[in-house]
């Protein structure tokens, strides 16, 4: 069973950082998840009731991302972390993308929250991951985009396994090695936050809300944290 470690590089960084690693065995992902889709269409119903928007780049949960991106020489409104280009694309369209139930399930509780979200299909990671700064030697391939290798800039901080980067910049964009597909049954989920003494509690909430979507559909769940005090679980 692979390791998730957060590098001291970034814990030192990045004193807040808080991520829960929500995993899912035997996970079920061509059979109906009502409870997902039921998601999804509640966040755009309020949406167009005007009931409800989601976070933009002046609320503090995604201002701490934009702030850190800066810090590690990502220009973030160019490059957006995750959550920021989900809600400005549910803002703009009125809907969210739908791709498989899993992946359904985490862009639903990520924009609900305003918290970055991401997957690994652990079939395909090598070793262990870790959080912690590129040094540029290191290869990516952008999820949807198979013929494509990406070299992170140094000290761009990264998902990365013993093959490659499995993320660039922190949270932008997955890697196409480990994308979640309707196949994929051990799944780790991971919801993000830079702001663990405000946000902490809301990070515990999602991650909950995140179980509650999978369990139905896998053979069993678990919730693990990292942060700088406990950077090391194995999933």
């Amino acid at each position: 069973m692979p390791a998730f470690r957060l590098a001291p590089a970034v814990a030192g960084a990045f004193p807040g950082t808080l991520i829960a690693l929500v995993t899912a065995t035997g996970l079920r992902g061509r059979e109906p998840w009502p409870a997902a889709t039921a998601a999804l269409e509640d966040l755009e119903r309020r949406l167009a009731e005007d009931s409800w928007r989601p976070a933009d780049e002046t609320d503090p949960r995604i201002e701490a991302w934009h702030t850190a991106y800066r810090s590690f020489g990502t220009n973030p409104r160019r490059v957006r972390p995750s959550v920021d280009a989900l809600g400005r694309r549910l803002a703009k369209r009125g809907a969210l993308p739908r791709i498989n139930p899993a992946v359904d399930s985490y862009n639903a509780v990520s924009v609900r929250h305003a918290l970055p979200a991401g997957a690994f299909d652990l079939a395909h990671v090598t070793g262990d991951v870790v959080i912690r700064p590129a040094d540029g030697t290191e290869s990516f391939t952008p999820l949807g985009e198979p013929d494509t290798t990406e070299n992170p800039r140094p000290g761009e901080i990264v998902y990365a396994d013993t093959t490659g980067v499995l993320t660039r910049h922190w949270n932008h964009r997955d890697a196409h090695r480990t994308r979640v597909t309707e196949d994929s049954a051990h799944v780790t989920f991971v919801l993000e936050t830079l702001r663990a003494a405000h946000d902490g509690g809301l990070l515990e909430l999602a991650a909950g809300e995140l179980q509650d979507l999978l369990a139905p559909h896998a053979e069993g769940t678990t919730v693990h944290y990292l942060s700088p005090a406990d950077p090391e679980a194995t999933v």
